[in-house]
């Protein structure tokens, strides 16, 4: 097997024939092919002889192979390995013109943007969610906001927050978390009161993704310690990890007791392939992934998923642009439609970051009535202890 490297040029729409792109070597070979010379040859392409004679055998000498037959007083032709090239290079362009051409426009569009005042780019790294893959055609269809998605871990996504790698992070967790679990512990010392704000997206749903028909009888996670039962997890770091971690602890099971704990995959959508593709018999993800693929899903919990960005960001147009998407009814309805997924309560708000991960706690002296703040001060208590120790020499 031989490897070539070509660059090419895409070239206006008029000009396409006798390629979608358009590559020096193979357009000189066409050339001499069309004319019958190398002067003709040039005169087509606007170039000189001298050079269009040094790159045929500089290509010669490059691919190891005769390109031209030059004859006294007959004409240039192609060898048989030149006419072997130009067939194949025109073969796999004519296999690839829709997607060279789907390129070709997507390249256009996104340079446009560029110059056009009224479009948004907004760049939002986030765990993987099937929702965040259809709201980006959706804000590109009707806002005209380009989502610049890119999908890590929610741990990563938060910190590229934080390093300004991107203006918005996803990442989800359970409905309310509690103090001391998990995602306390993981999400509170990247998330700041003050700093950070949540934006409302979704809500989905969170549980086994199993081959159809659920031939194992797998309806929990005490069902994956079974003998024989097979499970795909998510890279540590990502939110479907916390999760699953969370839900261990909950239930008092060990990880080691899982064949194929250690067994990762970066998405919900590779975790449904492996199991689709008997790989695996279980993973835990969302129920979209799982229908995609033909999956059986079983439901466990519900979680909510968030957008985060800096209070700083929230009056950017990008970010507005984005929360007249979330608000808005053509959305909604489109998301509903997803498998395991309902609109956040409030939609495109800001929300009380207190509110929705309830391990802070923002209680101050003055919001008390003054008598009970009073009794309660940690001035009160110090001036209690030298009564207590004042009096103990009287008792003796």
């Amino acid at each position: 097997m031989h490897r070539l490297q070509f660059h090419y040029t895409f070239v206006p729409q008029a000009q396409q024939q006798p390629g979608l792109i358009r590559n020096p070597l193979l357009d000189m070979l066409h050339a001499v092919q069309e004319s019958g010379s190398i002067s003709a040859a040039a005169r087509q392409l606007d170039l000189s002889y001298r050079h269009v004679w040094g790159e045929l055998k500089r290509w010669e000498n490059e691919l190891g192979n005769e390109l031209l037959i030059w004859e006294k007083g007959q004409s240039a032709r192609l060898s048989e390995f030149g006419t072997k090239l130009l067939w194949a290079e025109r073969q796999a362009q004519a296999r690839l013109s829709q997607q060279i051409e789907a390129l070709r426009a997507d390249l256009e569009r996104a340079y446009a943007v560029a110059f056009d005042d009224s479009v948004h780019v907004l760049t939002l790294y986030a765990s993987h969610d099937d929702a965040l893959s259809a709201l980006r055609a959706h804000a590109a269809q009707t806002q005209q906001l380009h989502l610049d998605v890119r999908f890590m871990g929610s741990v990563d996504a938060i910190r590229a927050l934080n390093e300004g790698r991107c203006v918005m992070a996803g990442f989800h967790t359970l409905q309310q978390p509690g103090a001391g679990s998990l995602a306390e512990q993981t999400y509170k010392p990247l998330l700041k009161p003050g700093l950070h704000k949540i934006i409302g997206f979704a809500r989905r749903s969170q549980g086994l993704m199993v081959a159809r028909g659920n031939p194992l009888g797998l309806h929990g996670l005490p069902d994956l310690m079974r003998s024989g039962v097979r499970f795909v997890n998510r890279a540590l770091g990502t939110g479907t990890r916390v999760l699953l971690d969370e839900l261990l602890r909950q239930q008092g099971i060990a990880a080691g007791r899982i064949k194929g704990y250690r067994h990762t995959e970066p998405s919900h959508a590779a975790v449904a392939q492996a199991i689709a593709a008997g790989q695996a018999d279980a993973g835990l993800g969302i129920e979209a992934s799982a229908r995609a693929r033909g999956l059986d899903f079983v439901p466990l919990v519900e979680e909510d998923y968030h957008l985060v960005c800096l209070k700083s960001a929230l009056d950017e147009p990008a970010v507005q642009a984005l929360c007249k998407v979330l608000q808005g009814e053509g959305w909604l309805q489109q998301l509903q439609q997803l498998p395991g997924y309902q609109p956040a309560a409030q939609p495109g708000q800001v929300l009380a970051m207190s509110r929705l991960l309830p391990w802070w706690n923002y209680r101050k002296p003055k919001d008390k009535p003054a008598g009970r703040t009073a009794r309660k001060t940690p001035q009160t208590v110090q001036e209690r202890k030298p009564l207590k120790t004042s009096s103990r020499p009287g008792r003796k």
